[in-house]
This record gives C-alpha cells, sequence and structure tokens, in this order.
C-alpha cells in the first residue's frame, strides 16, 4: 500500500515536471504559478469572510435602530 502511493506520488510529481518543461519548452509561456494563484485565492476567501462578519454585523445594528425608530415613532403617536 505504501510503495503504490509512494509510487503515484512520483508519478504525479514526473508527469507535473514534463508538463512544465513541454510548456515552457512550446513558447506558448511560462505555466501559471499555482502556488501563488492559490495564495491568492485564500487571501480573498478570508475577505469574503471578514466582509460576510462586516454584513452581519451591521445587520444587526441596523434591525436594532428600526426597533429603536419603532419604538420612539409609536411613543410620539400615543403623545399626539
Amino acid at each position: 500500500m505504501r510503495l503504490t502511493a509512494r509510487v503515484r506520488q512520483l508519478e504525479k510529481r514526473l508527469s507535473e515536471e514534463l508538463g512544465a518543461t513541454v510548456w515552457a519548452e512550446s513558447g506558448l509561456g511560462a505555466p501559471v504559478d499555482l502556488d501563488q494563484l492559490q495564495r491568492r485565492i485564500t487571501m480573498i476567501e478570508k475577505q469574503l469572510v471578514d466582509k460576510q462578519g462586516d454584513l452581519e454585523e451591521r445587520t444587526e445594528e441596523l434591525k436594532a435602530a428600526r426597533a429603536a425608530n419603532q419604538a420612539l415613532t409609536r411613543a410620539l403617536n400615543h403623545r399626539l
């Protein structure tokens, strides 16, 4: 089992290296830096989570402000 997994790992690595070499020699340009893209995706996902947290916080603040506004409006209408 371990030997099979190791062989698959080495085959994958060889395939990636051969692919990069063929890509570079084809003149079509350098391969995309997958690590850089993955880091960018991770950063954007973190920003999204942060923004979602901000949005939830603002939504709660808005609900509280609306409830206060309704209470004040009712109190004002009862005085009249």
